[in-house]
């Protein structure tokens, strides 16, 4: 079966496609592919809190008011109240210090939306990963194996997953450190767990509920049940992996 990969370094992230069946090496597979990374491109612009000149970063200086932002910046915010609710706080677009951060959404959302020009290509099958976030539409119901990383060793396969569609999210400190913080105490997270990896129909939603699940520590497993069709998985610091019950079953 013919494949053909894509590979291009946006939101400060490797974005990949992989694309396999008999379009793959199409014109019309290449310009979808094009489409996607262009999208992720506008998102960036828009919503990096690294870019001084993004709606994010104006917002954070106090140079435009919700007014002032484009109506799909209005549009994650109000996205991002509502992963708070479903969370219970766990997740908090509201970073330390005041501003507002919705990288946590961001990615998640935005690559789920670019997927829709993959979904248009109806006789290839794509993986479409974002720094280990990965989406997955599989029209020949022949799946694509998901690796997710050992965060001891980013070099190795610690487990892996197939799947025929929806979304694989993995949270944790491995690629980035300390980065993540828990908004009831403002403090950064502190767990036995190394990363929580959640299966799930949305990528948005994935990311979310991978986000608010490592917040929560050995309550992850709690958090996902707030949405049907989501399953996790935790890997402890002594490599010991903890799955839900129907993470083998997706």
């Amino acid at each position: 079966m013919a494949r053909r990969s894509w590979v291009e370094q946006v939101m400060g992230l490797p974005i990949s496609v992989l694309a396999r069946g008999e379009g793959a090496e199409s014109e019309q597979a290449d310009a979808a592919v094009r489409q996607v990374f262009a999208e992720l491109i506008e998102v960036d612009r828009v919503f990096s809190p690294y870019k001084v000149d993004s709606a994010v970063s104006l917002l954070a200086r106090g140079e435009v008011g919700w007014d002032g932002v484009p109506p799909v910046v209005r549009d994650v915010a109000a996205r991002c109240a509502a992963a708070r609710e479903l969370t219970d706080g766990l997740f908090d677009a509201t970073v330390p210090g005041g501003t507002w951060d919705p990288s946590g959404l961001v990615k998640g959302w935005a690559v789920e939306r670019a997927g829709e020009w993959l979904r248009k290509i109806g006789d290839v099958d794509w993986c479409l990963n974002a720094g280990g976030d990965v989406l997955v539409l599989c029209p020949s119901n022949e799946p694509f194996t998901v690796g997710i990383q050992d965060p001891r060793d980013p070099g190795k396969v610690i487990a892996s997953l197939p799947r025929t569609g929806g979304a694989v999210a993995t949270s944790g400190t491995a690629a980035r450190g300390a980065h993540l913080y828990d908004p009831r105490t403002r403090d950064a997270v502190v767990t036995r767990w190394l990363s929580v990896s959640v299966t799930g129909p949305s990528l948005e939603y994935a990311d979310v509920l991978a986000t608010a699940a490592f917040v929560a520590g050995d309550a992850w497993p709690d958090v996902l049940s707030v949405l049907p069709g989501y399953e996790g998985l935790g890997i402890l610091a002594d490599g010991n992996l903890f799955a839900t019950a129907g993470w083998a079953a997706v």
